[in-house]
């Protein structure tokens, strides 16, 4: 196996902590008679427990050594994977050193164990090559990743030769991507030593549409517009959605990222004390073959706090031009973002001749740079009757259960005693009817 693994090119630039880095180094001991019996079982042993623990992870079943060499390949990004992503295998030279790293990675999935279980008196590999995983909660593994990692590894298993390996793998990259941006679909961000910035996956992810979100049609339709041209390659903007709480803003940005997954979008939720390595976070992704959403929720500033200097910078108005791949999406309370007094709106102050009117021109430039502005506003009474009306439904609760007149009388009196009507009062609402029913 370790000879295999050697000459591997493109794929072969692989972390000595790596499985199967490791796996290598514990068949090279094995063939040389470089470590007792005892020491071996124990390597394989560990590593195999660490294997689990990636298919405990995303929910692996069945073959666990194909489904983990199929993730090694969907999961390195390299020249020729990431050039890849979103566009598929074009010609040239790359294309060979690809071919011969798949028909090492092909032998890799046909590898003999039986004569170092033989050998060693173990059986852990046969148990690997057909797992039966015990049934989890969605929620318990990353299920959105564990289905394309198993559907591709059966491709592989079926892949007659290098040739349909290849295809197998490249149809992959152009359908999903490669790496972390590949397979999830939002991200937070975390500081590394010296400045960098790492990317965290969000796992499962609400998996809300905008057909769930009840009303708001003019601004659902707004919003899709915008996103469509951008992943498009058309000209788009960046939005601001703003209004009263619980009208579905986050929602709608979340939703807009599932219907657009397909196609390339990928989100990135930065929080305010975190702007400051917005340049970091846009370096890192522009030269990647997906369309990024930068996402900023509940956005607004105070007085005294200047974080959004950054955040005017990158959206317009530094040396650099923002990348075509990036846009930026918000969500707020407040319309113009910076709180205002009074007196920012006196043009001069006596004691020092300040021109106040320049401090409030420098804090309405930022809700100015984003090109739509989509208002969310309380719904109305008649609104809110039929939002929890059409939630009830969709949620199966039944006419015979609930008439529209009883699930109307009894979501006014939820929402004297629950913060008002919104379209969050009503999802509320909604929950604990589905509780008592």
């Amino acid at each position: 196996m370790y000879r295999e693994i050697s000459k591997l090119i493109m794929y072969g630039d692989m972390d000595k902590d790596c499985i199967l880095y490791q796996f290598g180094e514990i068949f090279r001991h094995y063939e040389n008679k470089t470590k007792d019996q005892a020491q071996l079982i124990q390597d394989i042993y560990t590593q195999v427990k660490r294997l689990l623990v990636v298919a405990t992870d995303y929910g692996f079943d069945h073959n666990l050594w194909h489904n983990y060499l199929a993730f090694y390949l969907v999961t390195n990004e390299n020249p020729f994977s990431i050039t890849c992503e979103k566009v598929g295998a074009n010609d040239g030279s790359v294309n060979h050193f690809a071919k011969n790293d798949f028909t090492v990675i092909k032998n890799l999935f046909d590898y003999d164990f039986s004569k170092i279980e033989a050998d060693l008196g173990i059986d852990c590999f046969s148990q690997l090559s057909d797992y039966h995983a015990i049934q989890k909660k969605e929620l318990m593994y990353n299920k959105n990743v564990s289905e394309k990692i198993i559907a591709l590894s059966a491709q592989l298993e079926a892949a007659e030769d290098v040739d349909a390996f290849f295809a197998a793998v490249t149809g992959f990259y152009k359908d999903y991507g490669v790496g972390m941006f590949g397979l999830n679909k939002a991200f937070r961000i975390k500081e590394k030593d010296g400045g960098d910035v790492e990317f965290v996956a969000i796992n499962n992810m609400d998996k809300v549409m905008l057909d769930d979100l009840i009303g708001y049609e003019i601004q659902k339709k707004k919003l899709v517009d915008n996103t469509k041209a951008f992943v498009e390659g058309r000209a788009a903007n960046n939005v601001l959605l703003f209004g009263d709480s619980g009208t579905g803003k986050s929602t709608s940005i979340k939703a807009i990222v599932n219907e657009f997954y397909p196609d390339g979008l990928r989100m990135i939720e930065i929080y305010k004390h975190q702007f400051k390595d917005l340049s970091n976070v846009i370096a890192s992704i522009k030269n990647r073959n997906y369309k990024f959403i930068i996402y900023m929720d509940d956005l607004s500033f105070e007085e005294f706090e200047i974080e959004y200097k950054f955040l005017k910078a990158v959206i317009e108005g530094g040396v650099e031009t923002r990348p075509d791949n990036i846009l930026i999406y918000a969500t707020s309370n407040r319309r113009h973002l910076i709180k205002e007094t009074w007196n920012d709106r006196n043009d001069v102050q006596t004691q020092n001749g300040m021109h106040h009117s320049d401090t409030m021109e420098e804090k309405l430039s930022l809700v100015n740079r984003f090109g739509v502005t989509i208002n969310y506003s309380k719904p109305s009474q008649k609104e809110y009757f039929h939002i929890v009306v059409e939630l009830a439904r969709k949620n199966g609760v039944t006419e015979e259960q609930m008439s529209d007149e009883t699930l109307r009388a009894e979501a006014n009196k939820w929402e004297l005693s629950h913060g008002g009507i919104s379209g969050r009062t009503a999802q509320q609402f909604i929950n604990y009817i589905l509780g008592t029913l």
